[in-house]
């Protein structure tokens, strides 16, 4: 099985006809369907369920999905890096971050690394933290910044400073408070939004102060969480530096005086595994400017 065969079972199931996909693969029929048939025969197992209308992926065709996806992506890279080195150039910066670390990262570091070295592209993906992780252990990204606490033990780090969490809600809305900042207390009774990240830490802290908090909604995605209070569904909980996204949306904000809700962030890589230029020459900026 090579990665040309692969490709080709990822067009099958995008398409979801053997017949669509030799179109957008520019070929014919019978030979994609014998493609199939030598995977499914090498593998040993069946890979799509063939029915009259449409092809069912099957529990090991699920599986040889998630990994052909992450190694076109790593072979992918592979190319662009290699013809990026033969034509000189410093190579591409391959980066996982949590949505709400963008404004942790942006514009301070991703400005002053530009000005330094502006021959370096970007590759940025976006996730939740597992998702990053993953994307790390697989190689598809050099270097991710995460949400704290993660499991460090195949993994170095830099850890920023920790930060608080924002209550954030609507102007003029239903929830607002005529103080400069927030308590536990004040989030009594009020519908929450907030990542499920965070959830045990907030439960725990509410209960800390004799009540159980009101849980309207979770989500992993801090845009996610701003639609809803902006809509006016409740209160939002999410780490001060989603403040960049809060702005955008000309939402308001209050910092909540906690230490039991403070977050931390931190930039990862894989242990002992050896870094290309570009994310080395990252790893110093990012040094230089937290020290």
């Amino acid at each position: 099985m090579d990665i040309r065969q692969l490709k080709y079972f990822m067009a099958i199931v995008e398409e979801g006809n053997i017949t669509k996909a030799a179109e957008k693969l520019h070929m014919a029929q019978p030979p994609l369907s014998y493609q199939l048939k030598l995977m499914e025969e090498e593998l040993g197992v069946k890979l799509l369920e063939r029915s009259t209308r449409k092809l069912e992926i099957t529990e090991a065709g699920e599986m040889l999905k998630t990994r052909s996806e992450q190694i076109i992506e790593l072979f992918d890279k592979t190319v662009k890096d290699i013809k990026n080195f033969k034509e000189g150039f410093t190579g591409t910066l391959s980066m996982g971050v949590v949505a709400s670390s963008m404004g942790v990262i942006y514009p301070k570091f991703i400005q002053e690394f530009n000005e330094e070295y502006p021959d370096t592209s970007f590759d940025i993906r976006e996730g939740n933290t597992n998702r990053i992780l993953e994307f790390l252990k697989n190689g598809v990204i050099e270097l991710g910044i995460v949400r704290t606490p993660f499991n460090s033990e195949s993994f170095d780090s830099i850890q920023l400073p920790n930060e608080p969490m924002i209550a954030v809600t609507k102007p003029k809305g239903v929830f607002m408070w005529d103080k400069e900042k927030l308590n536990a207390d004040d989030l009594k009774d009020v519908p929450l939004i907030l990542d499920r990240r965070f959830e045990k830490m907030i439960i725990k802290t509410c209960q800390q102060n004799g009540y159980s908090p009101k849980i309207l909604c979770e989500s992993e995605d801090t845009r996610t969480i701003l639609s809803w209070v902006d809509i006016g569904m409740g209160v939002g909980v999410v780490p001060k530096s989603s403040k960049e996204f809060v702005n955008l949306m000309n939402l308001e904000y209050k910092e909540i005086e906690e230490f039991s809700l403070e977050t931390g962030t931190s930039i990862v890589w894989v242990r002992d595994r050896r870094l290309s230029e570009a994310a080395s020459n990252f790893l110093q900026i990012f040094k230089k400017i937290t020290q």
